[in-house]
């Protein structure tokens, strides 16, 4: 299967990826969210002109040569180039066999639970954990996480005393009964870290992710030393010499890769292998209701070492109004506080033909 032709439809904020054969089959994948339109340039400048004209039997074999060949751009934006290329390649590969993408990496469709992640740090606790009883009662969510400091925040919160009534107000309405997880985004040092990791523990969470700066691997390990609830992260790495150095020296105790961040599920797939051969679960960042969150889902269904949950976005369209009619059928319905992989050829969705039409286009081809 060669590839003759790469499309994407794009605006600032999503960018889709479609990818067809000289047989005319075809499959579509993602790149990230957020300046969509500048990782859909670096995909014409620097990926496309090594993948027109290659076969896609060996996914991770392409990717790694055009990682290798444009060795002087180690950053970010071009593995998010790659990841609308490999996601692409995987639902390509899985259509004329019928089958979903999950089955082809050893997995079944299938229910997976869910957590209900909030995104909001501008929201007051009591209203919080309100929402958060609501979606219990209604979707039956079991497990739920909030957000403590605020963003790279030098240990500061959002307003005084917000993460202290949080944690408090959270651990009423849900302690003891349902998952607890909470997520700093980089915001403490070491010492105030372990400071709200111990009021976690006495509120009965069971998951603080990212509590320090994502990049100093060293403050993030002395805080999961000092605690007793798991200390998660990752997200943000895209680099597999960062992540064997993080999964080797026990940095994290749950493993946080982002499918598009990271190159692609293919990328992925290496750094679940890595935390496995270490025995670290794999609960990777999903954080909005785009395709990442799909690809997400499949992953789970088929990697031994599956955490015990897929993040799920509980924000609409009034917080990310880009999320609007991405999709002909939601994929992200929830029942039970689950989400289900259909059994259906490849990622099993179909975007919304109205919004390509309304997305910037361009093409590349042999």
């Amino acid at each position: 299967m060669i590839i003759e032709k790469i499309e994407t439809f794009i605006t600032e904020m999503v960018g889709f990826v479609r990818i067809t054969t000289g047989t005319g089959d075809f499959g579509w994948g993602q790149v990230p969210t957020y300046n969509a339109d500048i990782t859909s340039l670096i995909l014409y400048r620097q990926v496309a002109p090594h993948a027109l004209g290659n076969d896609v039997s060996n996914a991770l074999a392409l990717i790694t040569h055009i990682t290798e060949f444009e060795h002087k751009f180690p950053g970010s934006y071009l593995r998010r180039a790659l990841a609308g290329l490999d996601t692409a390649i995987w639902d390509l590969q899985s259509r004329p066999r019928e089958l979903p993408v999950c089955a082809l990496i050893g997995g079944t469709p299938g229910p997976v639970r869910a957590y209900a992640s909030s995104m909001k740090r501008d929201i007051k606790p009591e209203q919080e954990a309100s929402r958060m009883l609501e979606l219990a009662d209604t979707k039956g969510f079991d497990a739920f996480k909030i957000r403590v400091g605020s963003e790279c925040g030098h240990d500061r919160d959002e307003w005084p005393d917000r993460t202290e009534t949080m944690i408090k107000v959270m651990s009423r309405a849900f302690g003891g009964q349902s998952a607890l997880l909470a997520d700093a985004n980089s915001c403490y040092s070491p010492e105030r870290a372990i400071n709200i990791g111990k009021m976690l523990e006495d509120g009965q969470f069971c998951h603080f992710e990212e509590p320090c700066p994502y990049w100093e691997f060293e403050q993030t390990r002395k805080v999961r030393e000092a605690l007793d609830i798991d200390v998660m992260g990752g997200e943000q790495e895209c680099k597999l010499p960062r992540w064997r150095h993080m999964i080797d020296e026990h940095v994290v105790d749950i493993v946080q890769p982002d499918i598009c961040y990271a190159g692609g599920l293919d990328r992925t797939l290496e750094v679940a292998k890595m935390a496995a051969g270490k025995g670290l679960p794999c609960t990777p960042h999903s954080a909005n209701l785009s395709m990442v969150t799909l690809f997400t889902m499949h992953l789970l269904r088929a990697i031994p070492n599956a955490g015990n949950y897929l993040e799920l976005s509980i924000e609409g369209e009034d917080y990310y109004p880009w999320q609007q009619d991405l999709f002909t059928e939601n994929p992200y319905q929830v029942g039970d506080g689950h989400v289900t992989v259909a059994n259906a050829p490849g990622w099993g969705m179909d975007i919304n033909p109205e919004w390509l039409n309304q997305a910037a286009y361009c093409i590349s081809s042999a």
